[in-house]
């Protein structure tokens, strides 16, 4: 699938790079003790692991010597179905044994977000960064729409630090068969809390965000982005609508624009913090695809590895073990820290602590 902000030559061709067709036949267990699913994809040990630039699959085709995903062409964005899934539509079987079992039956896309191979979300033009929340939305209602998905997240890992297998700009998207157990808790509590109070929990926090004005980043009548008070990591950062919308689907263009500029402000901040490219985990959660979250308000969660200067915050004895977060600094402090950085979007409109 091609994107642009322009007409799209027609015909564009590329050969996939891989020669040997992947037959993925991922499955789940269920892990009693825990109450959760764990997928199994023993496949993608075999996948592209940081090539040099001339082997890049994500570029643009240049040379039919040198076969890419992708074709040569007038375009922005593209996305296209991973060739190693953890969870495939051709899984079609699932071992037997003393716990329950299912085939990893879902989708899992690529979504290169520009031809650049030196590029970032932060460092393209807003309104490209738009036309990626655009492409989101629209894979988020196409992939929705398939009666075995639940729930479609897309993520961006960005830096080695956090895993990346690929250097070129770009983020995934997973669709799952069942509502996956974080997405499930943050369900459960915006439900409670609705019903309790009337009103959405997310609305009510970033309301509460921007009277404190503590922790806020960026703030418009349409969006906000903030260190949340509750924050789990340092420089931990969420960007969510103002008002409480389930999916990127329901914003208006206007209001997905107004998204695009308070994610690009926070992503220059994260840069202009560091002096360099800083890695993080972008994880979009939207409301479920089977209808069960009309409670739901979509947002943007950051999830940075650094801990200090130069050092790695690694999950560790009471964050694996028992689950319990321990941060070695307050989110007032790291939110101060980015409020500093000043950046300049040449379009900044309207929002406050830029």
């Amino acid at each position: 699938h091609l994107y642009s902000r322009r007409p799209i030559p027609e015909g564009l061709v590329a050969p996939s790079p891989n020669s040997e067709p992947v037959r993925p036949n991922p499955h789940l267990r269920f892990n009693p003790m825990r109450g959760e699913w764990v997928g199994y994809a023993s496949h993608r040990q075999n996948r592209t692991f940081l090539p040099p630039p001339e082997y890049n699959p994500l570029a643009p085709m240049r040379d039919p010597r040198v076969p890419t995903e992708l074709p040569p062409g007038e375009y922005d964005v593209a996305v296209f179905e991973n060739l190693f899934p953890a969870l495939s539509e051709q899984a079609h079987s699932a071992p037997e044994l003393y716990v329950p079992t299912m085939k990893g039956e879902g989708v899992c896309e690529v979504v290169v977000f520009t031809q650049d191979p030196k590029a970032s979300l932060a460092s393209l033009p807003l309104e490209h960064v738009a036309l990626i929340l655009d492409v989101w939305a629209q894979r988020y209602d196409e992939l929705g729409r398939r009666p075995h998905i639940k729930y479609v997240m897309p993520f961006e890992n960005r830096g080695v630090e956090v895993g990346v297998t690929l250097h070129h700009p770009h983020g995934q998207i997973y669709s799952y068969p069942f509502v996956p157990p974080v997405v499930a808790n943050k369900l459960r509590q915006q439900k409670d809390f609705q019903a309790r109070h009337g009103r959405g929990l997310l609305a009510d926090m970033i309301a509460r965000e921007i009277k404190d004005d503590l922790r806020t980043l960026y703030v418009s009548p349409e969006a906000a982005a903030f260190v949340p008070v509750c924050a789990r990591y340092p420089y931990e950062v969420w960007v969510a609508p103002r008002r409480q919308a389930g999916s990127l689907s329901e914003l208006s263009p206007a209001e997905r624009l107004e998204l695009a500029r308070a994610l690009k402000t926070v992503l220059m901040k994260y840069d202009g913090l560091w002096k360099r490219p800083f890695p993080y985990l972008m994880v979009l959660h939207q409301a479920p695809t089977d209808g069960s979250g009309p409670e739901f308000h979509m947002h943007f969660e950051f999830y940075p590895p650094y801990r200090t200067a130069d050092k790695l915050k690694y999950l560790a004895g009471t964050e694996l073990g028992a689950g319990l977060f321990a941060n070695d600094s307050l989110p007032e402090e790291k939110a101060r820290e980015l409020r500093d950085v000043h950046v300049e979007l040449s379009d900044l409109k309207g929002g406050a602590n830029g």
